[in-house]
Parts: structure tokens; sequence; C-alpha cells
């Protein structure tokens, strides 16, 4: 693989295949900071190390929480601070992980200190506003240091400010991280902090990942109807997480990748560790794969997915803002489907590493398919057409790179361009798709 682009081997047979993915990114950094959080020394196994999950490491060590990682075993030490950090000023760097900035901005508001949050030229363009306003709200000292609503911000934090639990409302239109991010801190104020979600957004599966490793870590977050205008979180006050040996699971988002493989080559695919009972959203694609004619079986070693023989499949109607991670690999298989596809409830994907709607209709259509945008922002329609070779623009995207690449698996000639920046989540991702399908290179 250069490490400008990648050419993609087309494949006319694949044999079945078992293949590992790395932990769960998501997973990762939360446990990280609920570890930094909590009374003691914690083993974090089976650590997804990326530039994102790296970050977050380094601002935690900058801000003087004891960490130590081993990338061989895959364990990450952390030594909690009980709530209090050690370092009181400090210069934090997010780079470019979305969950890394939103996290610590949340962290540094709930604790006495003053601190700079720096971040990359991509994180800076990502949008803060609902975190910023909704800590500001509560009197919390915000001060962005170039954008209004974005990254690199001056926190004042506010820890001992707070005689009584404050409450807050946050919007997840644009990301659910940011409630999370209030959910996982709110144990540091003294009497905890109530918060209510607003916003059009439903999509709560990475929230419900932080509920419930909140309480595996000893605290549980306590869901409130408020009067039809969106869930309210009580998050008990302070406290600090449980110490404790911590099992990461694989990465979800990162297998369905080859379990698609399955769906475009009619063969099987077996991703070690994981299970239905995962907690991750990204497992509802399994059920979409279902819908496509696949078989999805949960076998000791892990999900076992086997494709349409022939490689024929419908398109489908179908919601993905539970899922949306996966976006990009729907819009891919759909460029295979016999019929069209529509995928809908996705519109905050423009928001995130990159532009996401455009950039999927954009190298869509430089394969020579047709896609386009629904008139109200928030899906794409995508109806099959004959398909032919392109260099594909990934927009420093790991989602974009890892997805399109499958496209090269059934047309000549598709060129991934940058596939480095998938070291954001999946450094290796490159090196197994070259081993999961080179031994099918030599059958054609």
């Amino acid at each position: 693989m250069s490490s400008d682009y990648y050419k993609v081997t087309p494949v006319t047979r694949q044999t079945p295949f078992t293949v590992t993915v790395p932990g769960s990114k998501s997973i990762t950094n939360r446990a990280m900071l609920l570890a930094a959080l909590s009374d003691g020394e914690c083993i974090l196994k089976n650590a997804l190390f990326s530039s994102d999950s790296r970050a977050l490491l380094a601002a935690l060590q900058e801000l003087g929480i004891p960490c130590s990682a081993d990338e061989d075993t895959k364990e990450i030490k952390v030594t909690g601070c009980g709530g209090t950090l050690p370092n009181k000023t400090a210069t934090v760097n997010a780079m470019s992980a979305g969950t890394a900035a939103r996290f610590l901005t949340a962290l540094l508001a709930f604790c006495d200190g003053t601190y700079t949050l720096e971040a990359s030229k991509q994180m800076k363009k990502r949008p803060m506003a609902p975190l910023i306003d909704a800590l500001s709200s509560i009197g919390i000292s915000i001060t962005p240091l170039e954008n209004e609503g974005h990254l690199p911000l001056l926190i004042h934090g506010g820890q001992k400010q707070f005689t009584d639990s404050p409450k807050l409302s946050v919007s997840i239109d644009q990301s659910s991280q940011f409630l999370s991010a209030l959910m996982m801190t709110g144990i540091l104020l003294p009497k905890g902090l109530t918060v209510t979600v607003t916003g059009s957004r439903t999509a709560m599966s990475y929230v419900h990942i932080t509920e419930r490793m909140m309480k595996e870590f000893g605290v549980t977050p306590v869901p409130v109807s408020s009067h039809g205008s969106g869930t309210t979180y009580r998050i008990p006050g302070g406290h600090s997480y449980r110490s404790q040996i911590y099992d990461i699971e694989p990465d979800i988002s990162g297998a369905c990748y080859f379990y698609a493989a399955a769906a475009l080559l009619g063969t099987s695919v077996t991703v070690t560790g994981v299970h239905k009972n995962s907690m991750q959203g990204d497992l509802r694609f399994l059920s979409v794969l279902e819908q496509l004619g696949c078989t999805v079986i949960d076998t000791p070693e892990g999900i076992c997915v086997t494709g349409p023989s022939d490689g024929h499949f419908p398109g489908l109607d179908i919601t993905m803002s539970d899922f949306s991670d996966q976006t990009m690999t729907m819009a891919v298989l759909a460029l295979f489907a016999d019929s069209p596809t529509h995928i809908r409830g996705v519109g905050h994907i423009r928001a995130q590493e990159c532009d996401r709607m455009t950039a999927t209709i954009s190298e869509i259509k430089r394969l020579g398919g047709d896609a386009k945008e629904d008139e109200d922002g928030t899906g794409i329609l995508i109806t099959p057409q004959p398909l032919h070779s392109a260099q594909i623009e990934t927009y420093d995207d790991h989602r974009m790179a890892m997805a399109f690449a499958l496209a090269g698996l059934r047309v000549e000639g598709v060129i991934i361009t940058n596939p480095s920046c998938c070291k954001k989540t999946f450094e290796n991702y490159f090196d197994l798709f070259t081993r999961c399908f080179s031994d099918a290179a030599s059958h054609k």
C-alpha cells in the first residue's frame, strides 16, 4: 500500500474467512474517561490504539492522570483521580478526535482550574456550540479563541461554584456526544446534574452505550420523563467511578465493512469476538444485511454473515439515524442492488469528519453511479447504474476510505486516495483488507 493511494483488487471468487478487528473507539474513549474519574487503578483490555484514542490518552496525561499503554497487549492502565484533576492549569489537544473534544470540554468545565483545549484544523470545523451553550447556561466560563462555537477554547472550570444540582438542556441534533460528555462528567459536581435532551433527533444508540458503561463503572444515570420535551437524565453527584479490569468489545463499526463484503461477494465472513449482546448501535446493520438476503449466525467464535450466493440483493428504504456511521457502507452496497435504495434520517452526518452527505454523493457519481440528496437534506436516494473505474477522494475521512474500498471488490480500477486517514480508528484496515481478499485474486 502506498501512503498516497490504495488500488483495490477486484474479486471474482472469495472463500470464507475470519478476521479480527480492533477494539471499539467509542467504548475505549468512554472507558478511559470513566477510569480517569475512578477511585483507583483500572486496566482496560482490548483497547483501541489509534490517533483518536492516543489523543485522549495524551490529554489525560497532560492533566496529571497517571496513564500507561501497552500496544502489544492492547492494554491501557489508568489510575483514577477520584474526581479531582491533579493539574489545575494545562493546555491539551483533542487533535481530530470528536469524542475526545466533547468529553474533555465537559471534564474541564466541571473541574476547578484554567485550561486551553486545542484541536486539529479538521476538528476546529466541527460543531461545539450546543455543548458550549449548555455549559455557559449554568455559569461555566468558556471562551472560543478563534471562531464562535468552535475549538480552540479557554475554559475556567467551575466545580466548586455549584451548591445545588444545576439543570441544563443540550441539543443532540448534530452529535449525541454532547449529551454523553455531560452525563459522564456530571458526577464531578457536588450534587450532580440534571440534563434534558432537546432537538429533533431521536437517535440515542451511543447514549445508551454511555448509560450502560456508567452503570458498569458503578454510577447509574436515572432517566426521567419531562412532559414530552425529551428525555431528562439525573446524574448523581459527589461520586467516583469504580476501578476495575474492563474488557472492551471489538469495534462493530469496523466489522461491518467486512460483513458488507460478504453481501457483495456471496461469501461467509466471521469477525471474532462480535456477538449479538453487543452494546454498540452499529449491530443494527446486521439486520439490514438480513433484509438484503444474508444469513447472520452468532457462533462461539463470533457472528458469521453469509451473503446471497448469486450476489443479488434488493434495494431498501431504510432509516439509519441510529447507526449512521454505516451510511457510506450502505451507499456502496446500494450501487450493486437490483433496485433503488433510499437512506433516510442521516442529515447530521454532514457535520462529522467531513460533509459525508455531499462526499458520498460526489464519490458515487465519480464511479458512474446515480445519487441525489432528498429535498429536506436528510437522506440520499441511490439508483443502480453501470459503474466504472475511479480514483476515490476520501476527504481525510476514515469511513469514506473504508466504505468505498468495498466498491473495488466488484469494479475494476478503484483507487482509494489517502488510505492512511484510517489511522483515526482502524490503523491496519488496508493491511487486513489485502490479507482477506488477496487469496481471491489468484482465482481470477
